[in-house]
């Protein structure tokens, strides 16, 4: 039959993919975030950063951590599933009721497939939020006069001026960028005296420099306005606290990293590591399914008499090969300047290949 009906072979299979997956999940997200606490009770004390704090940045990264860990599960939880059912005779007994290979595979990739679209979902809402949460407690604990605000960007107060900006990005360049820059001016007596606005600040040297400024100054007289292409800035923002701090790509949601690529756009500039970021997204659930599909081959050879140790150890050791490819081939296509989309679909289209010449053969 052409169709593809679930049957009870089917649940059988999925169920037990589904509870290996689930275990190691959660051992590896778990061990993630316990190692991060650790790292951070070293900053409690550090600018009343507390026992709390520490607790709540563990909590508010661990759906990212969960995110980034879940490809890893897949392939190890699957090979834990199928493996236990080689290792008891059942995968045996499901090939010789003409069960095929594909099949099996298949029906261990569906249950992965739809905890993919919940995964992906997390990755897109609270990851990015939980992100921004981290990234306003980490700004706070390396410089008390910096602050990040969810919607409304970077706040900081420099002596009588206060400063906002809409983003923080890294340029071409690889120096420190903040985009729709606001500089409120205040008397001693808490009035404005004066307002610029930017289009971009940059550090520059030892200096930072406001590009496409509008300042207007507040007299007796009323409002004075000018323009100018660039003016000098004198601020005490750390540009390597920024750095620090700042949201790595990878860790942005695809709507925020397509308005990071149009901004760099429209300023002449390449989008460079956020289109690779955003293809990385996107590509996701193909990298995983394309991982776990590729990895099911030695569920019915090399783990059929393997135990439980063996068959993590597999699963690991395909984890790091799968992670230095990726890394390896997406940093070749970038140096070498192969667009982002073909760069980062290179790694599953070997995979595939591999893994589509494997169910040929042993069809």
């Amino acid at each position: 039959m052409s169709t593809f009906t679930i049957k009870r072979v089917d649940r059988l299979v999925g169920m037990s993919v589904l509870g290996s997956l689930l275990m190691v999940w959660l051992v590896l997200t778990g061990f993630d975030a316990m190692t991060q606490l650790v790292r951070q009770l070293h900053n409690v004390g550090k600018n009343g950063y507390t026992l709390n704090n520490a607790i709540v940045y563990v909590l508010v990264t661990f759906p990212r951590r969960a995110y980034e860990m879940f490809g890893n599960a897949a392939l190890i939880g699957g090979l834990l599933g199928l493996g236990g059912l080689a290792s008891t005779g059942e995968l045996t007994a499901l090939r010789a009721a003409g069960m095929s290979r594909l099949r099996i595979a298949a029906s261990a990739a569906g249950v992965i497939g739809v905890l993919i679209v919940g995964v992906v979902v997390l990755g897109e809402t609270a990851a990015p939020w939980g992100d921004q949460q981290a990234q306003a407690m980490q700004l706070r604990l390396k410089a008390g006069n910096l602050g990040m605000a969810t919607n409304s960007g970077l706040w900081a107060r420099d002596g009588n001026n206060i400063i906002n900006a809409k983003a923080a990005m890294l340029s071409a360049r690889g120096t420190v960028q903040l985009a729709d820059v606001r500089v409120f001016t205040m008397t001693d007596d808490g009035r404005l005296s004066r307002f610029d606005w930017a289009r971009t600040a940059e550090h520059e040297g030892s200096q930072w420099m406001l590009h496409d400024v509008r300042s207007s100054v507040l007299d007796t007289q009323g409002v004075h306005t000018r323009k100018s292409d660039t003016q000098s800035w004198q601020s005490s923002l750390d540009p390597q606290v920024l750095a620090q701090n700042m949201i790595q790509p990878q860790y942005l949601s695809m709507r925020d990293l397509l308005g990071n690529m149009a901004y760099k756009e429209r300023n002449g500039e390449s989008p460079g590591s956020y289109a690779v970021a955003f293809w990385g997204r996107a590509l996701y659930p193909l990298n995983v399914l394309v991982l776990v599909l590729c990895a099911m081959p030695f569920a019915f050879g090399t783990l059929r008499s393997g135990g439980l140790g063996k068959r993590m150890f597999v699963g690991m050791l395909l984890a790091i090969g799968w992670y230095f490819l990726q890394q390896a081939l997406v940093n070749f296509g970038t140096v070498y300047g192969v667009p982002a989309l073909p760069a980062n679909l290179l790694p599953a289209i070997v995979l595939a290949l591999a893994a589509w010449l494997y169910f040929r053969r042993h069809a």
